[in-house]
């Protein structure tokens, strides 16, 4: 996180430039524009959920003392920092822990939190509610920007400030603070519901989500009825084009796949070069691939994204917007191929029409007077559906066209998603619900997440089509934004309370699912 939530956003403002004479060239085209209208629920009645705002802001802050980093070096892991959390949350939420089933998951490392939460009906779907535990480090070079210590949890200005209190513990709280408070009325939900906080999304989840995903789905489960996970916080202005505030709802990932590019002869000393150093080998295939981009098509949740949110964008361009909207996949019409060649110009918006080249790595060499035997890099693919490992392997080998270059997946390489149901009853609650918290005067919409969380452990598999993911926070603008990975994380003390009443009010709102 978290530019992964936003990349698939600024698509918009890209589409501005478009010719003055889209609508009339194009109406007759598209008999469905007089359908494209508004599809923002209307009439919901806001509430008020009272909440121990003081408690719950002192958990929050102390949770953020507990340094749960997730290091890219897996070696370094700091054991006693997640076992000292876990010990908090039993300290803190002890109804939760008398009432829910808690387990430990997690493979080499068991550090994930698996909760249950009996339901009284064990003949309807579950539902699972998802956060992540784990916290990006903090640069020693970012430090002196940071206006407070990053885990000290200080709580100043209206501000709950440190690393992860945006980024995710405010959510894992969040959900734990809201079952303590229906367990102390005497609540038990209908179907059964899983809270999953995870130990290491920030370097992909193969250890945590992935296990309890494997486990679930070995316990027998069929289908969630309901998956919510972290993503975009509500922000006013984060979509380009729409000032007001929005709450975006992912309900697709592209998927993960890293490979190892490698080359393997003899070295030698630099005083007697060969003609080709396997350096220069493996620079010229890595050139060779980033030359060879996967071919550029419309994502159906790009067509849900702008069924939705194209309504509410500028009146003159509503024709494009449209002809992707109502576009049938596996064609491209002109005003389509149109979309595809504005958003192909921007770096940000390309991500979102084809599997991504992105050379992360390049390790060789241990002596500059020494010609090193081996080199390697590592390329990380963000996979549209269909480009599985295979798929992505072929185009490399064709791109490259060199035998002497060694392949190998590096990754827990996750395919696309599935897509969730945006006009089912799942995303439906999930609407509701957000105006009932935070009122009908925002933009809900679909959009397609071109990152990942890892979510995408369940939404993989059949169990689990429909996950939508949603930071359940209010943020004040997209500069508060920039604390996601960023210095100076922090969240607004009383949008906090928001949160914990948005899952209060949600695990009612899924008895109607």
């Amino acid at each position: 996180m978290k530019t992964k939530t936003l990349i698939a956003l600024a698509s918009v403002a890209m589409l501005f430039s478009c010719g003055q004479n889209t609508k009339e060239s194009t109406e007759k085209n598209n008999p469905d524009l007089e359908n494209f209208t508004s599809k923002q629920m209307k009439g919901v009645e806001q509430i008020s959920i009272d909440v121990d705002l003081d408690g719950a802001v002192k958990r929050l802050s102390k949770a953020v003392t507990y340094k749960t980093i997730s290091n890219q070096d897996r070696s370094d892991f700091d054991k006693e920092a997640f076992s000292s959390y876990h010990e908090f949350l039993e300290e803190s939420y002890p109804e939760v822990h008398k009432t829910l089933k808690k387990e430990l998951h997690g493979d080499p490392r068991p550090f994930s939190l698996l909760y249950t939460w009996e339901g009284k009906d064990p003949t309807l779907q579950p539902a699972l509610f998802y956060a992540h535990m784990d916290v990006v480090p903090v640069p020693e070079d970012s430090r002196d920007q940071w206006k407070v210590e990053p885990f000290a949890g200080t709580v100043k200005d209206g501000y709950i400030w440190g690393r992860g209190s945006l980024d995710d513990k405010n959510q894992v709280h969040a959900i734990l603070e809201a079952a303590e408070m229906k367990i102390k009325e005497g609540w038990q939900p209908s179907r059964t519901i899983y809270f999953v906080f995870g130990q290491d999304e920030e370097v992909g989840g193969a250890e945590g989500a992935k296990k309890v995903a494997d486990v679930l789905e070995e316990r027998g489960i069929k289908r969630f009825a309901y998956i919510m996970d972290e993503s975009a916080p509500l922000t006013p202005g984060i979509f380009p084009g729409i000032e007001e505030n929005t709450a975006l709802i992912g309900i697709a990932q592209k998927g993960f796949v890293s490979l190892e590019l490698a080359i393997h002869g003899i070295g030698g000393h630099s005083s007697m070069p060969p003609e080709e150093s396997n350096i220069g080998i493996l620079a010229e295939a890595i050139t060779k691939l980033e030359k060879a981009q996967f071919p550029y098509r419309i994502h159906p949740a790009v067509r849900q994204q702008y069924l939705y949110m194209g309504p509410e964008l500028d009146a003159e361009n509503q024709p494009l917007y449209a002809a992707v909207a109502f576009g049938k996949d596996g064609e491209v019409t002109d005003m389509e191929q149109k979309f595809i060649e504005v958003m192909s110009k921007n770096e940000v918006t390309r991500a979102m029409l084809h599997t991504t080249i992105a050379t992360t790595m390049f390790n060789a060499g241990i002596k500059d007077n020494v010609l090193p035997p081996s080199a390697t890099a590592v390329v990380n693919f963000r996979p549209m559906p269909g480009d599985t490992p295979e798929v992505i392997m072929a185009h490399i080998k064709k791109a490259i066209g060199d035998d002497r270059i060694t392949m190998k997946d590096i990754s827990a390489s996750t395919p696309a998603t599935n897509i969730a149901d945006a006009s089912g009853p799942g995303y439906k609650m999930l609407e509701k619900t957000v105006r009932q918290i935070w009122g009908n005067d925002l933009i809900v919409s679909p959009f397609f997440v071109v990152g990942g969380s890892d979510s995408k452990h369940f939404q993989a598999r059949d169990f689990a089509p429909d996950v939508y993911t949603m930071t359940a926070i209010q943020l004040e603008n997209t500069e508060e934004f920039k604390g996601f990975h960023g210095v100076n994380e922090r969240i607004l003390v009383d949008e906090y309370a928001k949160s914990i009443g948005f899952f209060y009010q949600i695990f009612d709102n899924l008895e109607s699912l």
